[in-house]
């Protein structure tokens, strides 16, 4: 499938904006819930009330309209991230169960037949890895450089280091055809693959709080 890679403009100021909201929004409950193959233009279009001429003016195609639901995804997930940091609190343990948390949560929205339908279309699950990469890597890389200088983890592997086995956990575990061959869905892999790492990172002053 061709994935486009630059964001489309939309045009016709606020209320433009608005409508292409509404449609990500409505297409990220759907797309999430029952795959990116099971539901339709048509019917993305019929359910918000819009011709599909109107829907194409916001998406040339579907594929561009899965980006911007993937896109959007990232976004408050990032968001909940800096929300997290913006507490400000200074306990590895506490600021690890937050992320991991928020990491459930997200993880939900994304039932089994979406699971299946990225399976089938490998350029878009290449790209969903870098947004992903990028979004663990800026809020990760930030915890670690605040727990380090309270003394909560270790100074010994360098903090790069550390991402980098990390990312790469997540990579080989948190794929499509790894976890069924594992039988474990995202929700469950994820968690399990920050906790083993991350609290590897962990000095004996960071084991004695958490």
């Amino acid at each position: 499938m061709k994935v486009p890679f630059a964001r489309r403009r939309s045009e016709g100021g606020a209320e433009s904006g608005a409508v292409r909201t509404r449609i990500v929004s409505h297409a990220r409950r759907h797309f999430f819930a029952h795959g990116f193959r099971g539901v339709t233009m048509d019917d993305i279009a019929s359910d918000l009330g819009l011709s599909k001429k109107t829907l194409y003016v916001h998406f040339a195609s579907k594929a561009e309209l899965l980006r911007a639901v993937i896109l959007a995804k990232f976004e408050s997930v990032q968001h909940d991230f800096d929300g997290l940091a913006r507490r400000g609190e200074a306990d590895f343990e506490a600021r690890l169960q937050g992320m991991l948390e928020c990491l459930q949560r997200h993880l939900q929205e994304a039932q089994p037949a979406f699971v299946r339908d990225m399976k089938r279309e490998p350029e878009m699950f290449q790209w969903i890895q870098a947004l992903r990469r990028e979004n663990v890597e800026r809020s990760i890389g930030r915890l670690f450089e605040e727990c380090r200088r309270t003394g909560l983890i270790r100074k010994d592997v360098p903090i790069r280091v550390a991402i980098e086995i990390l990312m790469g956990a997540i990579e080989a575990v948190v794929h499509p055809q790894k976890l069924e061959e594992l039988g474990l869905t995202p929700q469950a892999a994820f968690p399990m693959v920050m906790t083993v790492v991350l609290e590897g990172m962990l000095t004996a002053k960071g084991r004695s709080r958490s």
